[in-house]
């Protein structure tokens, strides 16, 4: 059905046409039936045997002819096979996923926890951005690049799955987390840069990075920032201390999150802080996200037809030599 769907036609008026023959063939027939007389013999045993594979043939004659006239039509009609090319040249946004690792993600506040909930909803994110490129920060007390740019969505996917509390020194680095995302992204020449910075605390480490220089750069490099702030506000159990093996010791506290920093890195860059109290609201965010910063697709379709007449009037041509030869040879009839 696949190489059918690319037929096109130059004169597809031409095609009732080909219904002609069949109707003209039916009618005869028909009129045939009618015109039919009956032959009166005293007994049938005179006629016994006298039917053969040329008596059986002899009649499905004038459907070689039918076909070969049905098949001539559908040439006139100039029958071509569409063999468009598209060619996508998009304009890819490059995107960098900063993500808060403290301790404090393990909050239960979201079901099952913070951390759990962002990367997932990170991953959904990723999944849209076809024609993107995108990078992943690591930060807590310290900050590293989980993943450069990259158009790959699969690694992306696998390294943000595989983020867990604990795989560096706790603390909430805001500033040097952006810093490591803006060292990703300064030397980019996409036509937008984006960096998107998670965190659900206040800044309380990496003393000589602070966050309102780090915006500071962000913003001379063109590089616009959004913010997320995550959590309830409400009290609810958060890690106090691991007890090994991934597990932590939990205790009720209601967590801050510094809103006017992350405001102020936001407006500094040209970009927007979000606050994500649940996890309707952050998936919200991330596809409000999504549509501010379309990939600009640009589609051109070079158009290019491979003609197939020929091949049904060749095709018609042969069915009717067929028939003139098994008439006048094998299926010849005596007057």
């Amino acid at each position: 059905m696949g190489w059918w769907n690319q037929f096109t036609f130059v004169y597809p008026w031409l095609l009732p046409f080909a219904a002609v023959p069949v109707l003209l063939y039916l009618w005869n027939q028909k009129r045939g039936g009618e015109r039919l007389v009956s032959l009166r013999l005293p007994s049938t045993r005179s006629v016994d045997g006298l039917s053969s594979w040329r008596s059986t043939l002899r009649p499905f004659l004038p459907l070689l002819r039918v076909a070969a006239l049905v098949l001539m039509i559908v040439a006139l009609a100039r029958p071509r096979l569409d063999l468009s090319e598209e060619s996508v040249t998009a304009e890819g946004i490059d995107i960098v996923l900063t993500m808060d690792l403290s301790t404090s993600m393990g909050a239960q506040d979201f079901d099952p926890n913070r951390l759990e909930v962002a990367k997932q909803v990170a991953r959904d994110f990723v999944s849209q951005r076809e024609y993107d490129r995108i990078g992943l920060v690591a930060y807590a007390g310290e900050a590293y690049t989980k993943a450069p740019l990259t158009v790959d969505k699969e690694i992306i996917d696998r390294f943000i799955s595989e983020l867990e509390m604990g795989e560096i020194t706790d603390g909430t680095a805001i500033g040097l987390g952006l810093e490591t995302a803006i060292n990703r992204l300064k030397d980019s020449e996409a036509a937008s840069k984006i960096i998107i910075l998670l965190t659900d605390g206040e800044n309380n480490a990496g003393d000589r990075h602070k966050p309102e220089v780090a915006a500071e750069i962000a913003r001379q490099f063109g590089i616009r920032v959004y913010t997320i702030g995550v959590g309830s506000g409400e009290e609810t159990l958060m890690p106090s201390a691991p007890i090994g093996g991934g597990r932590y010791r939990f205790k009720p506290t209601r967590g801050t999150v510094d809103d006017e920093l992350l405001a102020y890195i936001a407006e500094e860059t040209n970009g927007r802080y979000f606050r994500a109290r649940d996890t309707e609201e952050l998936e919200s965010i991330y596809d409000y996200i999504d549509e501010l910063e379309k990939t600009e697709i640009e589609t051109t379709v070079f158009r290019r037809y491979e003609e197939q007449f020929a091949r049904f009037l060749w095709l018609g041509f042969g069915l009717l030599l067929l028939e003139t030869l098994l008439r006048y040879t094998v299926l010849r009839t005596i007057p």
